[in-house]
């Protein structure tokens, strides 16, 4: 059995698609990042950097219990234990993994902070919005010209590199981005969000994730909070 300790966030909803689509059974534990579940005492001993998501897995690779944190490790974590997701070669395997990367280091970092300067951040700065909006619509171009050579990131097979980066581009509306002017994202998110998998992802734990709007879950999430020692 796996324990899921995650919210409806795009890094949660990578673990919860993977989950559903390898079939794994697992026990669902909210973090209630707006309220500070991620600082306890028990979330800092699975995932130390107090992000969500986390998994413990009662039956890690030498039979004993696992936990992991930071959602990349986790879905190349699941995608070993299925053998299914990461590539049946080696060239398969490392081109999935340097998708995997590119958003890991460049989508997600960067889509957060087009998210966070355009609808959370106290006041609007010009330099910080057009810059993320930018870099978010170079990503974006950047996954289209790869999409118009294969049918998925890492080529003709749906791996994690895709399900890693489906979530963070749901909100393309929120990031300054037309859909439409990337024919090929469009395409590859339409058939993407048809997987029964990922429609069931997606709606784990959406009936308690709170919106972040009033000024304590917002000091909690991006203020002193988030930088004391804990």
């Amino acid at each position: 059995m796996i324990d899921l300790y995650s919210t409806a966030t795009p890094n949660g909803h990578k673990i919860h698609i993977m989950l559903e689509e390898c079939g794994f059974p697992y026990r669902m534990h909210h973090v209630d990042i707006g309220a500070g579940d991620q600082f306890t005492a028990e979330f800092l001993a699975i995932s130390p950097n107090n992000k969500i998501p986390a998994i413990v897995d009662s039956k890690g690779p030498d039979g004993k219990p696992m936990s992991l944190f930071e959602s990349g490790a986790i879905l190349v974590y699941l995608a070993s234990k299925a053998g299914r997701f990461l590539g049946a070669t080696d060239r398969e395997k490392f081109t999935t993994l340097q998708w995997l990367m590119f958003q890991m280091g460049g989508v997600g970092p960067m889509l957060g902070q087009a998210h966070h300067f355009r609808l959370y951040a106290p006041e609007k700065i010009d330099y910080a919005v057009n810059r993320y909006t930018n870099e978010a619509k170079r990503l974006y171009g950047v996954i289209d010209k790869r999409l118009e050579a294969s049918s998925y990131l890492a080529g003709e097979t749906y791996t994690i590199a895709d399900i890693a980066t489906f979530p963070w581009l749901r909100s393309w509306k929120n990031q300054g981005i037309e859909l439409a002017d990337f024919p090929n994202v469009q395409r590859w998110f339409n058939e993407i969000s048809a997987r029964p998998a990922v429609q069931k992802g997606v709606t784990l734990f959406t009936d308690v994730r709170k919106p972040i709007t009033d000024d304590k879950s917002k000091e909690i999430l991006f203020g002193a909070t988030q930088y004391a020692k804990h």
